[in-house]
């Protein structure tokens, strides 16, 4: 694969720093909240915040595409696709809870192959990407060892996320692990990423809701597929088994297995 230009990084950072102004001015605020077809919840701090990138990335590289969470595809067949969710956790945002990120993927070829996990109310941004070891506001950051599922900790959002079909093999991996924790969001790839959790499991999820969070995770020596064990692309099927260990990830991929 090739390797993702430094411009383009430059870029991610411009994306991430114009979101935050926007996330800061309406955090914890009495802003007013819309729900969607799907019934998910919107404010306009999702839609300012993924306005303003869009126009950036218009202004630097109009050949690129954008899929974009609040204002839809443009350009999707693109070489170089943008892949933006302005506020990865609205719940977590309109509930006043820190736990939420900007997300900006960048797919080459459907291949998710940078990524950015911004927080801007705690000041923390991770970036990784092919050949651009992910750092923590500039700092390198790295996943840790965990040999045996029984070691870890792992997160996913909540329960009530998983369907009919999914839930079991998330109750498995409930019961397999140390401790299961909830209600992170992006924020807990984030902590893969940076060595405090090992495992995150998700299902039901949109490209906008993990092309950012692959980059991120393998560049900081991690490794994220779907259930089946196959690579992740814009086009997967949203389920999510991203861990720091390939040990604990292999393990957790028998657990998703089981009948």
């Amino acid at each position: 694969m090739q390797a993702v230009p430094t411009e383009f990084v430059t870029l991610a950072h411009a994306l991430a720093d114009a979101a935050r102004p926007v996330v800061k001015r309406y955090f914890r605020t009495p802003v007013a909240v819309d729900v969607k077809a799907d019934d998910s919840p919107v404010t306009i701090a999702d839609r300012e915040v993924e306005a303003a990138m869009r126009v950036l990335i218009k202004e630097r590289f109009p050949e690129h595409g954008i899929f974009g969470e609040e204002h839809g595809q443009e350009n999707t067949g693109a070489e170089w696709v943008w892949v933006l969710d302005p506020i990865d956790g609205t719940k977590a945002f309109i509930t006043g809870k820190p736990s939420f990120g900007t997300l900006i993927g960048l797919c080459h070829r459907g291949r998710p192959v940078l990524g950015v996990i911004d927080q801007a109310i705690l000041g923390e941004r991770w970036i990784g990407g092919l050949d651009h070891a992910t750092t923590l506001n500039g700092a390198p950051a790295r996943v840790r060892a965990c040999d045996d599922l029984q070691k870890a900790y792992a997160y996913t959002t909540g329960p009530e996320h998983f369907d009919a079909a999914t839930l079991p093999a998330w109750n498995r991996i409930a019961a397999s692990v140390r401790q299961p924790r909830y209600g992170c969001d992006c924020y807990a790839y984030a902590l893969l990423a940076s060595g405090f959790v090992d495992l995150v499991v998700e299902a039901g999820l949109k490209p906008y809701d993990y092309c950012a969070l692959v980059p991120v995770i393998e560049q900081a020596g991690g490794t994220v597929t779907d259930w089946t064990g196959r690579a992740v692309t814009i086009a997967s099927d949203g389920t999510i088994c991203a861990a720091g260990d390939s040990r604990a990830h292999a393990q957790a991929l028998k657990v998703l297995a089981a009948s």
